[in-house]
């Protein structure tokens, strides 16, 4: 089954950061990558998230659904900003350098390369670190550092139960899928692609109701336990900000200020060095 969205417990320094921090990193880190197009910061980014990927102790296998869509979803965007602006990082740029031409306004130009490879740097700078904060952190230890930096527990606690639901829908969909199978409902490659979604489209119903038993089923429950009675809560997965928690903010927050000090020190987002 393939793994999505999942947490993946692991024995390594990432896993022991508490979730506040990495939800703290991510934010500050996602802002820095999507606020500058300068190339020396994001190659560092993404030389940086490539490193943690190493050191969370994820590997591409475990995530390989993950990397292969971006990877396709990437490759998409770059095609079609080229297909439907060939010109845009002369607009950006002020500058027109060709390279060679391909038909009419399509003409290759080092503005353009440019800019498709700040594009390129900006998921790799950001994308390894999504998939880290995902599956290195505990939906409950999640919750519970929320509510530690303000966050309304009641919110916290649903955030952390809509991360828990996404791996109960895959192995229910799972399960429904070789039940369907058994039943002669062909789901396989050996089906036109057309076939495959209307039999696929069989596994909705009943995992549609599942889905609603089981948010029936957690409302009483927490409803009999009286939760949102009170004003607060203690939580059994609750932990303390380390060391290693100060000095991964302190860290993450340079970089974000570097974003700011580079677009200041560019006149804007956007490095230009064809000026």
């Amino acid at each position: 089954m393939t793994n999505l969205f999942n947490y993946i417990e692991r024995e390594s320094p990432v896993h022991r950061l508490t979730g506040a921090t990495k939800f703290i990193c991510l934010v500050l880190w996602t802002f820095a990558a999507m606020s500058s197009y300068d190339p020396r910061l994001l190659g560092l980014m993404g030389l940086l998230s490539v490193v943690l990927f190493r050191l969370s102790k994820i590997t591409v296998k475990d995530v390989s659904f993950l990397l292969g869509f971006t990877v396709v979803f990437m490759v998409m965007n770059n095609v079609l900003v080229f297909l439907f602006s060939p010109q845009h990082g002369v607009s950006l740029y002020g500058t027109k350098h060709e390279l060679f031409k391909i038909a009419g306004n399509y003409v290759v130009t080092s503005e353009q390369l440019f800019y498709h490879l700040n594009l390129v740097l900006k998921y790799i700078a950001t994308i390894p670190i999504v998939i880290i904060f995902v599956s290195t952190t505990n939906p409950s230890e999640f919750a519970a550092s929320l509510n530690k930096i303000g966050v309304k527990y009641s919110v916290a606690y649903s955030v952390a139960l809509a991360l828990r639901y996404i791996p109960d829908i895959q192995r229910e969909y799972h399960s429904i899928s070789q039940a369907q199978q058994a039943r002669g409902i062909e789901l396989s490659k050996k089906e036109p692609l057309f076939r495959r979604l209307k039999n696929a489209s069989s596994i909705l119903i009943p995992l549609i109701l599942g889905g609603m038993d089981r948010i029936e089923t957690v409302s009483n429950a927490m409803e009999l336990r009286g939760f949102g009675k009170n004003k607060k809560r203690t939580w059994y997965m609750a932990r303390p900000f380390g060391k290693a928690d100060y000095a991964a903010m302190t860290v993450t927050g340079l970089l974000f200020a570097a974003a700011f000090v580079l677009n200041a020190m560019n006149g804007g987002r956007f490095f230009n060095p064809f000026i």
